[in-house]
């Protein structure tokens, strides 16, 4: 096995629904699945995800929220985000464990990078919840801070893509795909992969990013596999 422990980054959006609903179950259950089978091939897996379906603190604040109570907000949508996740892959016989950068007594763990090491080594899938624990700072910077933290093999940024590419495939029919790209390449051509802080800290903890489209099943495994998918960033 090519690796033996990852953190997988998730938007909020990619639990949204179809109808706009906050959270939908089915798309939960496809992420959930996605991975058990990395806890099949006994991978230890970190998690973070977004808050964006329930709340994000910088539209809140262009909605007149102020920006540091609103990214406390959307710290808090993460957690909700993230038990959910935990209550969907528990139904999958898969155990898990809640942790937070905030304390939420009775209902996660205050995130200490050796205790999440702990369960991780015990088979418990993390799911770091509530950020970086600091407002001003995006769930990728949590990720990124987390990945690191935790000594991972790799973090992997599902979107709704396959990889990065020289243009917006989605807004560009002749953008053309990137297999792998160096962090420096990324800086000069400008590529939006993370923030820039998150993949600043990538750059300078040797933390190798894959971007592949989480949409489709199947396709975490095959990366874990050591197939060729998605866009590795090193």
């Amino acid at each position: 096995m090519k690796y033996k422990r990852i953190l997988l980054k998730l938007s909020g959006e990619s639990f949204m629904g179809d109808d706009g609903y906050s959270i939908d179950y089915q798309k939960i259950h496809h992420f959930a699945t996605e991975v058990k089978s990395a806890v099949d091939r006994k991978v230890q897996v970190g998690i973070v995800i977004g808050g964006g379906n329930i709340f994000r603190g910088v539209k809140g604040a262009g909605r007149g929220f102020d920006r540091r109570q609103g990214d406390y907000m959307g710290m808090l949508a993460t957690v909700i985000n993230s038990m959910a996740l935990q209550t969907v892959l528990e139904e999958l016989g898969v155990n898990a464990k809640v942790m937070s950068a905030l304390k939420i007594e009775g209902i996660c763990e205050k995130i200490f990078f050796k205790n999440a090491i702990a369960h991780l080594e015990k088979g418990l899938v993390v799911i770091f919840s509530a950020g970086t624990g600091n407002p001003f700072f995006t769930t990728d910077s949590g990720a990124a801070l987390r990945a690191v933290e935790i000594g991972a093999d790799l973090l992997l940024k599902g979107t709704r893509v396959d990889g990065v590419y020289t243009a917006d495939p989605e807004k560009d029919s002749t953008a053309t795909k990137y297999d792998t790209i160096t962090f420096d390449e990324c800086y000069e051509k400008k590529l939006n992969i993370m923030d820039l802080t998150a993949f600043t800290v990538c750059k300078e903890n040797n933390m190798p990013i894959c971007v592949y489209n989480a949409n489709v099943p199947g396709k975490l495994g095959r990366i874990l596999d050591g197939e060729k998918e998605g866009t590795l960033v090193h």
